[in-house]
């Protein structure tokens, strides 16, 4: 099975460095020197990481082959791609990979069903969620342990606690309000 382990952004330096947006959880096993990894577009790979280091947070890649600043912005957007035993399962019980997540049906303590997930959106600052509901339309669920509880694979579902206007914005509580003078 294919995963999406990074994305490539822009050419760092003049020496074929490339900035790269890591979608995975376990970066120094997917993105270390030597790992080969299919592209989209797949006319861009395979690609062989050479060299990688962090500079000022951001983690830097070098790929064999990919020597100067023209070489590595021609890379710009493109998807690292890893392949990955589909029972292989991240070393932390708390991660999961998106395509065991996909497919899951979404219910709310008490059993109500919200819909089923079709695909997991990577945010800088979190992972969403996204439900398509049975009676149309979508809702996006933050993923986080305050909201999302409880993943069972063997049960497929995820059970979610959701807050105030989450699933119906008639629900919505105002956290403030401006008075008129």
């Amino acid at each position: 099975m294919q995963l999406v382990v990074a994305r490539i952004g822009r050419a760092h330096g003049i020496k074929g460095e490339v900035t790269v947006e890591v979608r995975t959880d376990e970066p120094e096993l997917r993105l270390a020197p030597g790992a080969v990894l299919a592209t989209d577009p797949s006319a861009a790979g395979p690609l062989t990481i050479a060299t990688g280091r962090v500079h000022s947070g951001r983690l830097l890649l070098r790929f064999e082959g990919v020597t100067d600043r023209t070489a590595a912005e021609a890379l710009r957007n493109t998807l690292l791609i890893a392949e990955v035993d589909p029972e292989e399962l991240p070393e932390d019980p708390e991660e999961f990979y998106d395509h065991q997540l996909i497919d899951l049906d979404v219910v709310t303590r008490d059993g109500t069903a919200v819909g089923r997930i079709t695909e997991v959106s990577h945010l800088p600052y979190q992972d969403l969620l996204i439900v398509a509901r049975p009676e149309g339309g979508e809702v996006m669920i933050p993923f986080v342990a305050e909201i999302v509880p409880e993943i069972d694979l063997q049960e497929q579902r995820a059970v979610i606690d959701p807050p105030p206007g989450l699933l119906d914005e008639n629900e919505a509580e105002i956290a403030s309000g401006r008075e008129d003078s």
